[in-house]
Parts: structure tokens; sequence; C-alpha cells
């Protein structure tokens, strides 16, 4: 039986999640279908623009992501400190920009005079989209939802275009955001779709390599400006590894750029050539400095392990911790964190 979304998401636990939207029955709606031979890639240009989009108007950025053929995975950093710094108009402002909005809040966020009951009505709603504003949900209600009408409209058909809610798993500690980003990024290699990260469309993973290196960047440059100029310009950034950011250390993932670009490489040719169980010397050391093992993170991203993870990805420690703030006295997937995690 599926957890209430409550159950399945904290702030208090933790402020980054692994989130999954699946096309309903998996169908190729994203993607080119082998069977009807339709090509519905344009919509994984509208999915990334909408991605970006969106993290430019909530207190949430984009760690990871991969839009491929009938899915998407997210992996989302939940800023709340940010929202709750932002003035009422700010607050306004944002939520304007998803939706029309009451024509009373128009006015209050176009600066006009208000009356007392005006003001404090104004203040209610301001407080309630204030949430909504650092909400997982609501960030991929937003997302889900225009991109389903779209691709309705498009075919002419009414229902459903995703399969439902979407999925998530809280990501407890560092070693499991980067786990999680890895096994995100290397998506198209497990699909056969790609062969190298940087072939890997439409993932951060190819977009993290494409800023660091001119070559590769000036080789795709073609493709993304043939992308419609909306499309193009809401390529937005992600969110920062910590030598790619000076000015704010505490909005950045606390590890080097080259470092996980150097894991993830690794991980792709051991997909690649099919090294499960034949680990090669060259481990990348961020997997010593995280403290995970070596063979169950080549099961990990080979999706072996998947099935032994629920809700909750991390140590054992940081589940016990976990199952302790929602009152619970087990959290499922123990095992799997202590072959994957070993102990801190």
């Amino acid at each position: 039986m599926p957890q209430a979304r409550k159950n399945q998401i904290s702030l208090d636990a933790t402020s980054t999640y692994h989130c999954i939207s699946r096309c309903v029955r998996r169908h190729f709606l994203c993607g080119k279908d082998p069977l009807t031979g339709r090509d519905f890639s344009h919509r994984r240009d509208w999915i990334r623009s909408r991605i970006f989009e969106l993290q430019a108007i909530f207190a949430i950025d984009v760690c990871a992501y991969a839009v491929i053929s009938n899915h998407v995975h997210l992996v989302l950093n939940v800023q709340q400190d940010v929202a709750l710094n932002w003035d009422e108009r700010e607050v306004a402002e944002h939520w304007l920009e998803l939706f029309g909005g009451k024509p009373l809040l128009r006015s209050f966020a176009a600066g006009e005079r208000l009356s007392d009951a005006q003001s404090s009505a104004v203040a209610s709603w301001i407080d309630k989209y204030r949430e909504r504003l650092f909400s997982i949900s609501w960030f991929m209600r937003c997302l889900n939802e225009p991109i389903a009408r779209a691709a309705n409209a498009e075919d002419n058909v009414t229902g459903r275009f995703w399969e439902g809610r979407f999925k998530s798993q809280a990501l407890l500690d560092e070693a499991a955001v980067i786990a999680a980003m890895a096994y995100v990024d290397l998506n198209p290699i497990r699909a056969g779709m790609a062969e190298t990260p940087e072939e890997s469309d439409y993932t951060s993973i190819q977009q993290r390599v494409l800023e660091q290196d001119p070559k590769l960047a000036a080789r795709e440059q073609a493709s993304i400006e043939a992308l419609p100029e909306d499309l193009r310009s809401a390529i937005g950034r992600l969110m920062p590894f910590s030598d790619q950011t000076l000015n704010d250390p505490e909005r950045c993932i606390p590890y080097q750029s080259q470092d996980y670009l150097e894991l993830v490489d690794w991980s792709g040719r051991v997909i690649v050539e099919g090294k499960r169980g034949n680990i090669p010397d060259d481990l990348p050391p961020i997997l010593e400095r995280l403290k995970i093992d070596p063979d169950n993170y080549v099961r990990f991203i080979n999706r072996t392990q998947k099935s032994r993870f629920h809700g909750f990805i991390g140590s054992v420690k940081s589940m016990r911790s976990l199952a302790e703030d929602f009152g619970r006295s087990f959290v499922k997937g123990q095992a799997a964190a202590a072959a994957l995690f070993s102990p801190g």
C-alpha cells in the first residue's frame, strides 16, 4: 500500500530527494515508439525546459536529471531557508509566475495600496504559497501537469499521460546523494541509449561535462542552437559542486566536480563492459571517502539492488535516526544500506 507523501518527505530528515515519474503503461510517450514509428523525442525538450523554468521559481535546486523515452528521474534539493527569507512581495511574484493568481494578489505584487482587510487576506495567501514554493510535491505537480496537457493536446486525446503520482526516495546523507545522482545520470548507458556520459542526451552529466569541456561544448552547440529560443534559454544551471561556487558554500554539493565526473565515467565503463563482480583497480577516491562498497555500488547503479531500497536511501545510522524522527521502530532497506554504505 502506498505511503502517504507526508511519511516520505520530511525536511527535518533530509532536504534531498530522488523523484521518478513514469509515462502511463510505460509507453514511449517521450521517445520513439518502436511499434508505430512515431517520434515524440521533442517532448524531452519540453520536460527539460520545464524543469529549469521551475527551478528558477521554486526554492528547489536540481542536482541531477535524466529525461528518458518513458520516464523522468530528478534529484532535487530543497532550499527552505531561501523561501523563508523571501519577503511577501517576492513570494507573490514567484507564485504569479506559476499561476494567474487572484486579482488582489496581482494588485499587491504590483505595489498597489490595499486596505487592512485586503492586506490580511493577502498575508494568509502568502504564508500558504511560501510553503508550496519549497514543496517537492508542488514542484512535481507543476512539472507533470503542463506536460500531460501539452502531450494530450498534441495527440488530440484525453486521459493520463503519467502513471500516477510521482515516486520519491529520501536521500539521507551525502553518500546516498552521490550514489543516487550517479544512478540517475547513468540511465541512458544502462538502457543502451549511450556509451559515454557526454553522449547521454537529456542528462545532467552531459550538461556538466559540456560546461567543463569547451571542445565538447562547441561540438554540441549546433544541436543546442537548433532548439527554439524558449527551450534553449530555459536550460539553467545545475546545483554546483563545492569547487564551482565561492559565494554560497551552503548551496552546493559538498564534493569536487571532477571527483563526481570521474565517478560517473568509471561507473559507465563498468556498466558497458559488464564488469559486475570484477571491479577494476582504478577505483575513484570518492568511493573511499564516502565509505561506499564498490561491489555493491556497481549492483546499485545496475538496478540489481534497487528493489532492496524503498522510500529511503542512506546509511544504517541515517535510517535508524529517520525511524526515530517518524516515531517508527523500523525503516525498510537497512540490509541494503548495510551492504552499500559501510558503517560510519
